[in-house]
């Protein structure tokens, strides 16, 4: 389900944490198809990326926590990729970077260039950056602290495909001749629900009263798809959409490579909201 209530108004590129209570975690229906797109990924060996020496059982044991199933549940015959919708990512906060990935539906994203980055440099590309990088510091405090926080990240696009590895998928174009009617039905919301939790230390293992982090964070990632004239179905979701669309700096629509989209979508919006 895609919630617009969710979009933040005015678009603004920054942190966007909120604490939770806990962690949900959404079971992989075989046969879908995110899943059929998790399993190419996984099948070409594309789907983890890891430093060298880098332990990630403690993450995988945490992830396994989170999705309520047994420490042992990720296997050869049960890979965390072909069980979960999430992708997941790991932050190490001794070293600042992100150590280990799993990764199957980034969006224009490479992991593999990613692979032991620090925040400010992972970020570094993004339009309007000011503000989120100035947060990175205490976001980095934040997210090992001990607590669960989420944050969603919202974009608009022409394709419906979850995996857009730029280099496994050329990205696909706005279409140049439609009107803003078919352009809507050419048009996908895509809706990321972003999740950190903690990994716990060896103590957890031993029954020990004390367990203590070992500084990381689990990052989870669930791609949520619709098309636009379908996640867009009430006069106020139009607005709120509208709003949200209308509200961004030219660098970010460069961006988000909607500069030639935005005022067709624009019209189509303001026509869905009266």
């Amino acid at each position: 389900m895609i919630d617009l209530s969710e979009l933040p108004l005015p678009f603004r590129m920054q942190p966007g944490l909120r604490r939770v209570a806990q962690v949900q975690l959404t079971p992989l229906q075989a046969g879908s198809p995110l899943y059929l797109e998790k399993a190419a990924v996984f099948n070409a060996a594309q789907s983890r990326h890891s430093l060298p020496d880098f332990d990630c059982e403690p993450a995988l044991r945490a992830i396994a926590g989170a999705a309520h199933l047994p420490a042992s549940a990720f296997n050869e015959n049960s890979p965390l990729e072909l069980t979960l919708e999430e992708d997941f990512a790991v932050f190490d906060a001794r070293t600042g970077t992100l150590p280990w990935m799993c990764v199957c539906s980034p969006s224009h994203w490479a992991p593999e260039d990613k692979l032991g980055l620090s925040l400010a440099a992972l970020h570094a590309p993004v339009a309007d950056n000011a503000a989120l990088l100035a947060a990175l510091v205490p976001m980095a405090a934040l997210i090992t602290g001990g607590a669960c926080w989420e944050r969603w990240v919202w974009s608009l696009g022409p394709s419906a495909r979850y995996d857009q590895h730029p280099r496994r998928h050329v990205r696909q174009p706005w279409p140049a001749e439609l009107s803003s009617s078919d352009l809507a039905s050419h048009c996908f919301v895509r809706v990321e629900r972003q999740q950190f939790f903690p990994v716990q230390g060896p103590a957890l293992l031993t029954g020990s009263a004390s367990q203590p982090t070992l500084r990381q964070a689990v990052f989870s990632i669930h791609v949520r798809l619709k098309r636009l004239d379908q996640a867009v179905q009430t006069p106020a979701q139009a607005t709120r959409l509208h709003d949200w669309l209308a509200s961004m700096t030219p660098a970010v629509l460069d961006y988000k490579c909607l500069s030639s989209a935005r005022e067709p979508l624009l019209a189509w919006l303001r026509d869905r909201a009266a």
